[in-house]
């Protein structure tokens, strides 16, 4: 259990958020949310100690331990894999460690013997003899396989550092865990893994994440960080959205009665009640459900930006032909005789365990890698627009925002009033787009580009991973456009729900070949016995 009293942060030109008090207690695993900025992981930071509040205090229960998710993987370079595991427990490895010193001393005295009695019985009722056991599930849980376990953290990738730092933090079941962002960079298997992982885990968990399917799946409360306040709502993601929704409508609507009202919130309730993410739980939380009363719901300061896209014309018959794409980077064969045939009314997921596939393979897409071997062909009536993972060259200018956009758009467009009113429905407002966007932020830099690509009015969208960086509401807002969007759409992303929503057609890559499933959403592509064993071979090898 964590407890947070009367805790405010403020800097010399803001306030983050003032007077916050909360109870954090075991069993349940609250998604802490807000806007871009709100300051999610600063009160983590806050909450683990990093960083001290300007008033009040956090404290843990009574000889509880709090374990955090590290972000730096070069700290443990020399370390080995199992080793930087169990550091994750910091009091277990100190007398791990302790106690070797000892035995390894030559001249062993009586009063080393009653040390290393005394650190032994410490080791064993830390639960010591299965920590490298328990490591090494972990580990495996995550795809790291054994051969690993005893080489140095830097022989490894950066994705496999990441799933260790990850496995550090799961370690020594820890009575508190911070989670920021954990799905980052892992791969599919990994993620259902910590799903299950985190909806049997019997401890506090506070996890900041911009993926909604995990949110939904993991949370058992919302943190709702909003208007300098921290306020739980019992259920999960979809159920703060939706009844902050339903807040705003009841709100807006001063007309309506009050006994409409209650009957639309008891309706709405009704409907979430049963869903729990954690099955132990669904009774207790019905019962807090059943307890939400009008004046419990409130309406978010969340915005949300406009994204739609118009295509000027539609796209004929053919679409695009790809034919044994082979490609070769640094010695390392990245696509290997990949091939495919796309229809006009397709709307593709490229899904792999490593995104530099989905990314090279996007570039050659876009003539900019010409590969080993094969071809690729357009169809004629194409026009395509294209959001690269790594946007940073398009931005390599002190333009503003308003001239930076003014580039792309039509003699039409240009003009000042509509590119402020297209970018004011896109979160810049006033001054703002007199930003040089050379300092904007992850997130702002998304949303230009989204700007330049429904200016460009093109009918196929080749998007790669164009929800990093975004806020929840940002990605909502994409999400829903790209589900309307009349054209196709070609795009690689790590959002479950974005994938389920958007995609008809998911097509998995890897250098052992493609699994292609047309006509299907994400959820039965993953769950089709055939699919499963097929990207294991992919994936694995096996």
């Amino acid at each position: 259990m964590i407890t947070v009293t009367d805790v405010s942060l403020h800097f010399s030109d803001r306030k983050l958020f003032d007077d916050v008090t909360i109870k954090f207690t075991p069993g349940n695993c609250y998604g802490l949310i807000g806007a871009n900025g709100a300051g999610k992981s600063t009160f983590l930071k806050v909450l683990s100690g990093e960083l001290a509040p300007s008033t009040g205090n956090v404290a843990l229960g009574p000889n509880e331990r709090m374990a955090t998710l590290k972000q730096n993987h070069f700290d443990y370079e020399e370390i080995s894999v199992i080793e930087t595991v169990m550091m994750g427990h910091k009091r277990l490895y100190e007398v791990m460690k302790e106690k070797d010193a000892i035995y390894m001393k030559e001249d062993f005295s009586e009063e080393d013997g009653i040390k290393a009695a005394e650190l032994e019985g410490e080791f064993a009722e830390l639960g010591g003899w299965e920590a490298e056991p328990e490591a090494a599930v972990l580990l495996q849980g995550l795809n790291i396989p054994e051969d690993l376990h005893h080489q140095t953290m830097s022989e490894l990738t950066a994705g496999q550092k990441i799933k260790v730092l990850l496995a550090q933090s799961l370690f020594g079941k820890p009575d508190v865990l911070l989670l920021d962002e954990p799905t980052n960079g892992l791969d599919i298997q990994s993620i259902d893994w910590l799903e299950e992982f985190l909806i049997n885990f019997e401890n506090t968990v506070i996890v900041v994440s911009h993926d909604r399917h995990f949110l939904n799946k993991v949370c058992t409360h919302m943190a709702d960080l909003d208007f300098g306040k921290i306020k739980l709502y019992v259920g999960n993601y979809d159920f703060w959205l939706e009844s902050s929704q339903l807040a705003a409508k009841l709100q807006s609507d001063s007309n309506a009665k009050k006994e409409e009202q209650i009957k639309e919130l008891q309706d709405f309730i009704a409907r979430f009640s049963a869903n729990a993410s954690k099955s132990k739980q669904a009774t207790s939380r019905k019962k807090m459900l059943d307890k939400i009363t009008l004046d419990d719901i409130q309406p978010s300061s969340r915005r949300y930006p406009f994204v739609g896209f118009k295509p000027e014309r539609g796209i004929g018959n053919d679409l695009l032909q790809v034919d044994n794409i082979s490609v070769t980077v640094d010695g390392k064969k990245i696509l290997d005789n990949i091939s495919f045939t796309l229809n006009k009314d397709d709307k593709v997921a490229f899904i792999a365990n490593n995104d530099i596939v989905t990314t090279t393979l996007f570039k050659v897409l876009m003539g900019e890698i010409t590969p080993d071997s094969g071809t690729v062909r357009w169809g004629v009536t194409t026009n395509y627009s294209y959001m690269p993972k790594d946007n940073t060259k398009d931005f390599d200018t002190d333009l503003t925002i308003l001239d930076w956009l003014r580039q792309f758009a039509s003699k039409e467009e240009d003009d000042n009033t509509f590119l402020r009113s297209f970018l004011g429905r896109m979160l810049f407002s006033g001054d703002e787009v007199l930003k040089p966007v050379n300092v904007l932020s992850g997130g702002e830099k998304v949303r230009c580009m989204l700007s330049k690509i429904m200016l460009a009015k093109s009918n196929v969208l080749v998007l790669d991973d164009p929800t990093n960086h975004l806020d929840l509401e940002s990605i909502t807002a994409l999400n829903d456009g790209l589900i309307g969007f009349k054209g196709s759409l070609l795009f690689a992303s790590h959002d479950h729900q974005f994938i389920q929503t958007i995609a008809n057609r998911v097509i998995a890559i890897s250098d052992k070949g493609v699994v292609d499933r047309a006509e299907t959403t994400y959820d039965e592509f993953l769950e089709n016995p055939d699919v499963k064993a097929k990207m294991k071979h992919l994936f694995t090898g096996n």
